[in-house]
């Protein structure tokens, strides 16, 4: 094989890799690597995942970790959610793996000794939000599009959001994970999901920076230097004029019905055009994400505030398990991602029907305390 196969030959190779890992002036960079498929993770990307933070971990060669995704479309969109459905249609559990296995790397990442960094450029929703959210300097750009959607599949913001949105006042945070809105990165940096926001093309030249870090004094305000631009000016927060409405709207103290009754009457007083497009997104979403979802969402999201990190990736595989095996998530990937019908047929279909004790049932752990698969996650069994 002549030399310029050889390196055509890795070339290839690398390409077709769904991780990849390099050592820049003693900084590791994880790229995630699917980029026609906005770097979804796959099971074998969790498990590869986890093997190279415990390098890095273990390593003292290196000093600090950057996560990032391929390509200009997304950091990560999430996890193989198609592939959980095909094996929970199938009666395969091994789906629970894949959960136990990512909640615990993103266990690891929080904890992680080093500094890490998170380039959540593009799209960052889901499992991409449970790995950039564990980031000490999570950074946004023009592009970036952050969101929890998972009630639209009948499912609840897990990867430790139960914890990670709670940053946030509990109104603003019910609003984002009840209704899985999409948000800008000046959004984003506004409600505490992000650390800096950069022009995208800044990002693209990050490692000619890296090269010339000092490694002298505070590590973590070196590397804010070298994501920071010496001029940056943060675009407008889109979500900022509707404070208001989502105090007033998203109420923890309110049911979920209650929530959507307040946004219905909003709507007929006929508000303003921009009001009324905040209201009416608002009311869509509520009314059609799984009735059942929403309300275990809420109580999720009000739990996991006064929870530790650990007992909120406890609580969520809980219900991760009950609501792949007996609740409305096949359902919602059907409607969203398989026939694109986007009409869930959700058990029961409106809010007025779920009974409180189903959503305490949804709630409840599955396992025993000391069997639970996330048992000694913290030092704690709970």
């Amino acid at each position: 094989m002549s030399a310029l196969q050889s390196v055509a030959s890795e070339a290839s190779t690398e390409a077709e890799r769904e991780i990849l890992f390099r050592v820049v002036n003693r900084v590791a960079i994880i790229t995630l690597n699917r980029p026609a498929a906005l770097n979804a993770l796959s099971h074998a990307m969790v498990r590869e995942l986890a093997v190279l933070v415990e390098h890095c971990r273990t390593d003292d060669g290196i000093v600090a970790l950057v996560l990032k995704g391929a390509g200009a479309k997304g950091f990560c969109a999430g996890g193989d959610v198609r592939e959980v459905y095909r094996l929970a249609k199938q009666g395969d559990s091994r789906w629970l793996a894949f959960f136990v296995d990512e909640y615990r790397l993103d266990y690891a990442l929080h904890t992680f000794p080093k500094p890490v960094v998170a380039l959540l450029d593009g799209i960052a929703m889901g499992g991409g939000m449970g790995l950039g959210q564990a980031a000490r300097l999570r950074i946004v750009t023009e592009r970036s599009r952050i969101a929890m959607p998972e009630t639209r599949i009948g499912f609840l913001p897990d990867v430790g959001a139960t914890r990670f949105l709670s940053v946030m006042p509990a109104e603003v945070e019910l609003y984002v994970g009840l209704t899985g809105v999409t948000l800008s990165g000046a959004d984003a940096l506004r409600l505490q999901l992000a650390d800096l926001c950069v022009p995208a093309e800044w990002l693209a030249t990050f490692e000619e920076r890296l090269q010339r870090m000092s490694h002298e004094g505070d590590l973590l305000a070196a590397l804010r230097r070298v994501f920071e631009p010496p001029c940056n000016i943060v675009p407008h927060a889109a979500l900022g004029p509707f404070t208001q409405l989502i105090l007033r709207h998203f109420d923890r103290r309110s049911s979920v019905e209650r929530m959507v009754a307040t946004l219905r009457h909003d709507l007929d007083r006929e508000p303003p055009r921009e009001v009324r497009q905040w209201l009416q997104a608002a009311y869509d979403a509520m009314i059609g994400h799984s009735p059942t979802m929403l309300c275990v969402t809420r109580e999720a999201l009000l739990r996991g505030r006064q929870m530790t990190l650990a007992e909120c990736f406890r609580m969520e595989l809980g219900i991760v398990r009950r609501v792949i095996e007996e609740g409305d998530f096949c359902e919602g990937v059907r409607a969203q991602l398989i026939d694109k019908d986007r009409r869930g047929r959700w058990a029961p279909a409106s809010l007025a029907e779920v009974r409180s004790e189903r959503v305490r049932w949804f709630l409840a752990s599955p396992w025993k305390r000391e069997q639970h698969p996330l048992a000694a996650m913290g030092g704690e069994a709970g």
